[in-house]
């Protein structure tokens, strides 16, 4: 009996301002297979369905198993992680195509830089000085740890960034990832002692202002982030901020 076969459909360019072309690959079906190992075929024997020698296509993938969120793409026009969309669950033919919100590498390689970039700017770490032990930090009750950890499995992969509809050509917005790690570093105790200078750069052109509560980042987020509810909470906190400021530069 003949191998399954399943068809892939891969939106590629070379460099972002080649012209879009699509190749269609034909591909030996196993059971357990993600859309990683389709590519990974493919960079074994790139021929196009109708035999045409093309060339591996590019993309980013390290972990493999939903940590790192490098291999975030567009599968069936959804952003997803590539390594846990399981062939089996997808609709076939398989599309895929780069996320559209970051500036194009090569065919599914996106530059991501931008979330890191904001990372920063809303100085999201715990800041520790000098180069000697401080001993043990502050120690956090088991409901604000209960809160933190699934902040903290934020993987930067960028999905929320791709479906929200007010990160575009026109708008700044940081996205609801950043504001969340902004929640994540505010509630520890000893980066709360920096909580105002975070609060201070959502509340400039790009933050939290700039999200029409949309709710599609929930929806898309690989790791199960509530991020609604970050955003809900950063409101609150930044109303207090901003009032706060008011009386000290009134008073």
């Amino acid at each position: 009996m003949a191998d399954k076969t399943l068809i892939v459909r891969i939106k590629r360019q070379q460099r972002p301002d080649e012209s879009v072309r699509w190749e269609e690959f034909e591909l030996r079906y196993r059971p357990h297979m993600n859309v990683i190992t389709c590519l990974r075929d493919i960079w074994e024997k790139p021929f196009t369905r109708d035999g045409k020698e093309s060339t591996p296509v590019s993309y980013e993938a390290n972990c493999l198993e939903e940590v790192c969120g490098a291999c975030a793409m567009l599968i069936n026009g959804m952003p997803r992680q590539a390594c846990s969309a399981l062939v089996d669950n997808l609709e076939k033919p398989i599309r895929l195509e780069p996320l559209m919100k970051f500036p194009l590498v090569r065919d599914l390689q996106v530059d991501r830089s931008k979330m890191f970039e904001d990372l920063k700017r809303t100085k999201c770490w715990i800041p520790i000085d000098g180069t000697y032990a401080l001993g043990e930090g502050p120690r956090m009750s088991p409901g604000v740890q209960e809160v933190g950890y699934p902040l903290a499995r934020c993987i930067t992969c960028g999905n929320c960034l791709e479906i929200c509809p007010k990160v575009n050509e026109h708008t700044n917005f940081v996205g609801a990832a950043i504001v969340s790690q902004v929640r994540l570093f505010n509630m520890h105790p000893t980066g709360a002692m920096h909580a105002a200078e975070r609060l201070d750069a959502l509340m400039e052109p790009g933050g939290i202002q700039d999200c029409d509560n949309a709710q599609n980042c929930v929806k898309v987020c690989p790791k199960g982030i509530p991020l609604t509810e970050s955003l809900a909470a950063i409101n609150g906190q930044m109303i207090g901020h901003a009032i706060k400021s008011w009386f000290r530069g009134n008073a």
